[in-house]
């Protein structure tokens, strides 16, 4: 009776490596995602600080790039919070399957985020820097800075997938 002397069946643990999974995907979920909002933050930033000097008065429309920068953090800590408060609501019946996939959702907007992050800081820096000397350049920036954040969102819808299974 596999040592339970009630007759009832075993109790299944939850093995320790699906919580590590699970809490990995959480930790790369915000890690990855704050490395790619930090990067775009400090490269369009620098950008922002050497074009104020010329011209102050673009300061406030400068600012785009570091706000769609911050908000893939944003993306980060959804996914991580989620799946921190899964992981605490059923610690005991935690199975690898879902640690599996919640590590393939964190890495999902945590890589993703990485990547829009750099494409964000590299936008945001030549566009600050040409709307500064053509500010028709502006709309043309704004897009092309759009384009770089749908790569963060993209991560997030698919770690929303990754968490509901």
């Amino acid at each position: 009776m596999n040592g339970n002397q009630t007759g009832t069946a075993p109790i299944e643990r939850t093995p320790v490596y699906a919580l590590f999974f699970g809490t990995m995907g959480s930790a790369f979920a915000m890690i990855f995602s704050s490395l790619g909002a930090g990067f775009g933050t400090a490269k369009a930033g620098s950008a922002i600080a050497a074009m104020s000097v010329m011209r102050p008065d673009l300061i406030m429309k400068s600012l785009v790039p570091i706000i769609m920068a911050g908000i893939l953090a944003i993306y980060g800590l959804v996914i991580a919070v989620l799946i921190t408060n899964d992981i605490d609501k059923n610690m005991a019946i935690y199975s690898v399957h879902k640690g599996f996939f919640h590590f393939g959702g964190g890495l999902a907007v945590g890589l993703n985020g990485l990547a829009a992050g750099y494409a964000i800081g590299i936008v945001g820096d030549s566009g600050v820097r040409g709307n500064s000397l053509q500010p028709r350049l502006f709309i043309g920036m704004i897009l092309i800075l759009i384009f770089a954040e749908v790569l963060g969102l993209y991560g997030l819808i698919i770690a929303v997938f990754f968490y509901a299974d």
